[in-house]
């Protein structure tokens, strides 16, 4: 009767700890899309309580002019973390060594007229592991545990290697899809145009015909 309480037991600590292990890890995310119109400055802002947190910065311009953009990241002192002119995309990580508030900032003053429309995401997390008591002589974690929590931590990069994938594509077709539709009208107007001057063309030959064959009064 023993072994099967064992095993209970045993179980419910391995659930337990499971479930610290996927709570471990705080995670505050803002996804978000913004246009930014020509010469404007647009920032938004993060905050990271505790200093060694993780963060990650990503964007990428789906539309507008050449799919480019300044960007700058500065720290809660106004340190420059991270900067760069003319980028189409981006996907960053580094450690937010200081307690404050972060700014990540686009500027599209190089164009005229164009919008770029932006999507980018900003990631603050702690992936801190769960720490364990020691029982007597006992200072590793259960087998079982580190196998779950190894695991656990395995998905989280393979879902974010997929995320990030999927990101790829969107950008790839937010592209190419602003590429076909400036193709169209660039088709569109080419052909408009082409029809006018044929038109003119016609009307001006049929106008040259006339004045030659008219003849004036008094002419021979």
């Amino acid at each position: 009767s023993d072994m099967p309480s064992s095993r209970v037991i045993a179980s419910a600590i391995a659930l337990l700890a499971f479930i610290a292990v996927f709570f471990s890890a705080s995670t505050e995310a803002t996804a978000l899309t913004y246009n930014v119109a020509a010469h404007e400055k647009a920032c938004f802002y993060s905050w990271a309580d505790v200093p060694g947190k993780k963060v990650a910065f990503y964007f990428a311009v789906q539309t507008g002019g050449s799919f480019d953009i300044d960007y700058s990241v500065e720290g809660p002192s106004g340190k420059v973390i991270l900067n760069g002119e003319r980028e189409r995309q981006g996907d960053y990580v580094f450690t937010a060594n200081d307690v404050g508030e972060y700014s990540f900032c686009f500027s599209n003053d190089m164009s005229t007229f164009a919008e770029k429309l932006v999507d980018f995401e900003i990631t603050v997390e702690n992936e801190a592991r769960p720490s364990y008591q020691s029982i007597g002589s006992q200072i590793q974690p259960p087998e079982s545990v580190s196998f779950m929590e190894e695991s656990l931590f395995r998905l989280s990069g393979s879902l974010s290697n997929i995320a990030r994938t999927q990101k790829y594509f969107r950008t790839r077709e937010n592209r190419n899809f602003s590429t076909v539709v400036s193709t169209e009208k660039r088709i569109f107007w080419f052909a408009a145009t082409e029809g006018i001057a044929i038109i003119a063309m016609a009307g001006l030959q049929v106008f040259v015909v006339r004045n030659f064959f008219n003849v004036k009064k008094g002419g021979v």
